[in-house]
C-alpha cells in the first residue's frame, strides 16, 4: 500500500480546531493557533535574542511550544521542550505534538517538572527559557536552584508578582484558589525577592526588562477596603499586581 495522502488545509484546520491552545502559534499557510494567551507580545517583552546561530535552548514549561518553536527559527542548532504534559495540573500535549508536525519542527520534547532537571542527563544550556511557572512551585527557591543548574548562560524568566509596595525581598502565599481559581498558584514574589533568590542560586548578573502593572481584580479591591476599615489592614497590600521578566547570567 502506498502512503496515505497528506491531510487537506480543511483536514487540518478541523484538527487544530479540536485542541484547546494556550499559544497562538502561526504555522503558515495563513494558519494560526486560536490560543487565549497574547504570544507574540510576550515575546516582544522578553526580549530573546534575535539570533540564536549554534545554540542550545531549554523551554521549561513549554505548553504548546510557541517560544520553543521560535527559539529553533532564530537559528538554535538544539531545543528541547520541557512540561509534564497530561498531568492532572497542566495541559494536554496535543497542540504541541500537532504544531511541531505542522512546522516540520525537530524540537526535542521532555516530560517532567522543575524537579527533574539534572544536569547530569540533560546537559546545561546556552539560553533556558523559564515563563509562568516560578509562581506554581511549592518550593520556588529549590526551583531556581535546579534551574540554576541546567544554566551556562542567558536565564529569561517571566513571573506573576505581588507586594510591589514593599521594598525588601517579600512573597505573598495564596493557599487555595485564591489567586485567579487555580489552586496551583502558590506565590506571588516582589521584584526584589526574584532578584535576591536568583543571586542566591548563583546568577552573577540580574536585570528587569519588562514590567507589567495592573490593578488586581474588583472583587479583590472590595476585600482590601472591607479589611483596611475593618482589620486595619493597608489598603496597597493588595492592590496591584505586576508580571515580571528577568534577564540573568551565571
Amino acid at each position: 500500500m502506498g502512503d496515505l495522502a497528506p491531510p487537506t488545509r480543511e483536514q487540518r484546520i478541523a484538527e487544530m480546531q479540536a485542541i484547546r491552545w494556550f499559544h497562538r502559534i502561526d504555522l503558515g499557510d495563513g494558519l494560526v493557533t486560536p490560543g487565549v494567551d497574547d504570544s507574540p507580545r510576550k515575546l516582544a517583552e522578553i526580549r530573546m535574542p534575535a539570533d540564536l546561530s549554534g545554540q542550545s535552548v531549554l523551554d521549561i514549561g513549554a505548553y504548546d511550544g510557541f517560544f520553543s518553536f521560535e527559539a529553533e527559527r532564530r537559528g538554535a542548532a538544539r531545543v528541547v521542550a520541557m512540561d509534564n504534559w497530561g498531568e492532572p495540573e497542566c495541559s494536554s500535549k496535543a497542540g504541541f505534538e500537532f504544531a511541531r508536525r505542522a512546522l516540520g519542527s525537530r524540537v526535542e520534547d521532555l516530560k517532567g517538572d522543575v524537579q527533574a532537571l539534572d544536569p547530569s542527563r540533560l546537559g546545561t544550556f546556552d539560553l533556558v527559557l523559564f515563563m509562568g511557572v516560578l509562581y506554581h512551585l511549592r518550593h520556588p527557591l529549590l526551583g531556581l536552584e535546579k534551574v540554576a543548574s541546567v544554566s551556562r548562560g542567558l536565564l529569561i524568566l517571566e513571573t506573576h508578582a505581588d507586594l510591589l509596595d514593599l521594598r525588601r525581598p517579600a512573597m505573598a502565599f495564596y493557599p487555595g484558589r485564591e489567586l485567579a481559581g487555580d489552586p496551583t498558584n502558590w506565590w506571588g514574589p516582589n521584584g526584589a525577592a526574584v532578584e535576591v533568590m536568583l543571586r542566591a542560586v548563583g546568577f552573577r548578573r540580574v536585570e528587569t526588562v519588562h514590567a507589567t502593572r495592573r490593578e488586581s481584580w474588583p472583587h479583590l479591591k472590595l476585600r482590601a477596603i472591607y479589611n483596611s476599615v475593618t482589620k486595619g489592614h493597608r489598603l496597597g497590600d493588595t492592590q496591584r499586581w505586576a508580571r515580571l521578566v528577568f534577564h540573568a547570567w551565571k
